[in-house]
């Protein structure tokens, strides 16, 4: 980043902040997520938005190395009380928060003090996978999921007691679910649709496809739109992937999409349920990866709650048309896509989309084929039976999926070891951190952290 970049960026904010100061905001949020999927913040007033455009906001590069519960571990490459780093907003994500009145949200890019991009900055990560599919475009979008508590405290009071999926629930909370779309839409999130959900009290919102980047930005702000709405109504949300322990958890589904020159790589093809060879190559890719790559889409103790057989987790490493047991759902139509159902809102969004397209990239570079489809749940399959079709269990523990994780060459070469290395040295410390709790202990710990 040089002079002229910084004088080109403080220009452009000293617009969008005359524009900010009409609407009546005061003050704008800077965020990013650490590796243990937790959304970090630092604000600046809107007057000093133009020199934190140029110059960035100060924060410590230890958050990288953040717990679930706010300890930190030391890694080779990140922790400690030494260093700073410059968050810089992205202008072009710069927008009010509707429910957050006086306010604005930015995502931030996190940069060294000479202006360089920190190699542990996720959405820098995410930026490179991009750049390196040379020619293959992904269009992301994610599902997310929350439960609705009514309780003050720290236990968890469902808001509604209606069953799953039932209009009830959309009837006895229509103002809050109301105010959820209209400060979506205020944002300028297009949402595709919104439903009550399975578990307890829960919902689900999904927004339209984007590119990589745009998908993880808007996913923070959807989560962050609902706490806040949430807050108005006397309600408390979580995303966590487990809210009452022996439940159905939440999970944040991810849709992708390949297209190459505009033409969809998921139809039309001569692969099976009209896949392309761009298409089938990336899903096996993905697919063949799918152990390395919980460590970073099921990356808590608690995730482990979730992904089990009969809940529709994905708990096993195989793909279907349309089966919501596996892991990888291809859904057809005329919007056909790939959803990875195994991954939850603990995730780094960016970090899980960097890994999701390396994998991706790796299937097409070795032009990779899928295994038969699975048509039925793969838990009724007798054991032999699934070892005859190769249809493995996905990781049943954190510690399984870390490593995997450090044995993956693909993930290693598109991630970096800095990168490898405290993803690593975080997910021990969240083991370290909960050995010997039971799965209650576990749920309450993080029921509120996500």
């Amino acid at each position: 980043m040089d002079a002229t970049d910084r004088d080109r960026r403080a220009e452009r904010a000293r617009d969008a902040a005359d524009r900010l100061a009409a609407e009546g905001i005061d003050g704008v949020a800077l965020t990013w997520v650490d590796t243990s999927g937790v959304t970090r913040v630092k604000a600046v007033p809107l007057a000093r938005l133009p020199h934190a455009a140029a110059w960035g906001a100060g924060a410590s590069p230890v958050f990288d190395t953040f717990l679930v519960d706010d300890g930190s571990v030391l890694g080779a490459y990140a922790g400690g009380p030494v260093g700073d780093l410059r968050l810089h907003p992205d202008l072009d994500r710069l927008v009010p928060l509707a429910a957050s009145p006086g306010w604005a949200w930015s995502p931030a890019d996190r940069f060294d003090q000479a202006g360089e991009p920190h190699p542990l900055d996720a959405r820098f990560l995410l930026r490179r996978e991009m750049a390196r599919l040379a020619g293959l475009e992904v269009r992301c979008g994610f599902e997310v999921e929350w439960c609705v508590s009514a309780g003050i405290g720290d236990e968890f009071v469902p808001a509604t007691t209606g069953p799953a999926y039932g209009m009830i629930r959309l009837v006895e909370l229509a103002p809050y679910l109301r105010a959820v779309l209209a400060a979506l839409t205020a944002q300028g999130v297009l949402v595709e649709q919104i439903h009550p959900e399975y578990a307890q009290g829960q919902f689900e919102v999904s927004v339209a496809p984007q590119d990589p980047v745009g998908a993880a930005d808007t996913v923070v702000l959807v989560q962050e739109t609902v706490r806040a709405v949430s807050a108005a109504h006397g309600l408390r949300p979580t995303f966590a992937p487990v809210v009452v322990a022996g439940q159905v958890g939440n999970g944040r589904h991810v849709h992708l999409s390949v297209l190459r020159a505009g033409a969809s790589g998921m139809s039309g093809g001569t692969g099976p349920y009209g896949l392309d060879r761009d298409g089938e190559a990336f899903a096996a890719g993905i697919l063949a990866r799918l152990p390395a790559l919980l460590a970073l889409g099921a990356p808590s103790v608690a995730s482990y709650l979730r992904l089990v057989p009969a809940r529709w987790a994905g708990a096993y490493a195989c793909w279907g048309l349309e089966n919501r047991e596996a892991a990888l759902r291809l859904i057809a139509g005329p919007t056909a896509n790939l959803e990875v159902k195994c991954v939850d809102a603990a995730a780094n969004p960016y970090l899980l989309l960097a890994g999701l397209l390396a994998a991706g990239r790796a299937g097409l570079a070795a032009g990779a084929r899928l295994p038969d489809p699975v048509p039925v749940d793969p838990s009724v399959l007798a054991p032999d039976e699934r070892a005859d079709r190769g249809i493995d269990r996905l990781p049943e523990t954190l510690t399984a999926a870390v490593v995997a994780f450090e044995s993956d060459e693909v993930l290693a070469e598109a991630l970096g070891p800095a990168v490898v290395d405290t993803v690593a040295a975080v997910r021990r410390g969240e083991i370290a951190l909960f050995d010997g709790a039971d799965d209650e202990a576990v749920v309450a710990a993080t029921r509120w952290r996500h």
